[in-house]
């Protein structure tokens, strides 16, 4: 897996953290520099974590599954992706508090890197070397995170929905991607 793909994977997952970062600084009222800074480190954390997480898993089934692993990473990743997609779609509102305490921030940080896991599964598919690709995913998302955290007076909950729509679109094309890559066609 190359830079670019690792980069675009890296900013897919981070969406839903940024997502969540736009909503902690419409909630916020004045946004502090602490407060873009406390969002990138729960998130970016958790998104490193996560997909190091997976790639054990999957190391350990990898042997099993070689075969189709191709097939699988092209699954998760699509599942992941059309779910983004479809959640851009919802007209209903999340409703997220201004605290950025550890009980705020923790069950958060954990329900946005889920789709990490999943990802970090096909890294042990797809022989990533996983400390560089969590490192960098980790980094992505505490940027973006930070980064929305700050923005979310200005982007507002438009500018939510369009980034969980792209990181879906992001995530179903790299999977494609893989699935041809893998076929012979690309």
């Amino acid at each position: 897996m190359g830079i670019i793909e690792l980069f675009l994977i890296a900013v897919g997952l981070s969406m839903d953290a940024f997502a969540v970062s736009v909503c902690k600084g419409l909630s916020a009222g004045k946004v502090r520099l602490r407060h873009a800074l406390i969002a990138g480190l729960w998130f970016g954390g958790f998104q490193a974590l996560m997909p190091f997480l997976g790639w054990l898993l999957g190391v350990r089934f990898q042997s099993l599954i070689t075969n189709v692993d191709h097939w699988i990473a092209f699954v998760l990743l699509a599942v992941i992706g059309i779910n983004m997609i479809r959640e851009s779609r919802k007209e209903d509102e999340e409703c997220v508090e201004a605290d950025f305490t550890c009980k705020s921030m923790f069950p958060l940080a954990i329900a946005t890197s889920i789709d990490a896991l999943t990802v970090g599964i096909t890294f042990a598919f797809l022989q990533v070397d996983i400390v560089p690709a969590v490192s960098f995913i980790g980094v992505t998302t505490f940027v973006l995170s930070a980064i929305g955290v700050r923005a979310g007076g200005i982007v507002g909950e438009k500018g939510k929905s369009r980034a969980e729509l792209a990181g879906g679109v992001v995530l179903v094309l790299l999977g494609c991607k893989i699935l041809l890559e893998h076929l012979g066609i690309l």
